[in-house]
């Protein structure tokens, strides 16, 4: 993610061209992992630094991001693309977050480092 590890920025490239077609400046000290929403309108980029200074969670060029708590790893969007899970691995729980409001709307402990996380049927 980014121009160079470390600069706080996301890299848009062309698939095409192959070539980086802008570069967004969404702060973050560490960036881990980036998803995209069902509708492609948002992106949720969590923060391995957060809680220390560190954005958390990221939600849309030019959002504020959103303090979650230490460490911000995994995320898991819901299918429909109303709510995300975020794994605060830091803080030992998992923060859901109304991605309408784009506001906290509970957390929940989950045990030790929460990362990784998937749908099962």
């Amino acid at each position: 993610m980014g121009g160079e590890f470390g600069d706080g920025t996301v890299s848009i490239i062309d698939l095409a061209s192959k070539k980086v077609t802008q570069t967004v400046d969404v702060k973050t000290k560490h960036s881990n992992r980036l998803k995209f929403t069902p509708d492609g309108k948002l992106v949720l980029i969590s923060d391995l630094a957060a809680g220390s200074g560190g954005g958390g969670c990221g939600f849309a060029e030019g959002s504020e991001a959103a303090e979650l708590g230490k460490s911000t790893e995994g995320i898991l969007i819901q299918p429909d693309g109303t709510r995300a899970f975020v794994a605060v691995s830091g803080d030992d729980k998992v923060a859901v977050v109304d991605l309408k409001t784009l506001e906290v709307t509970t957390t929940f402990a989950i045990g030790k480092d929460p990362d990784g996380m998937a749908w099962r049927k």
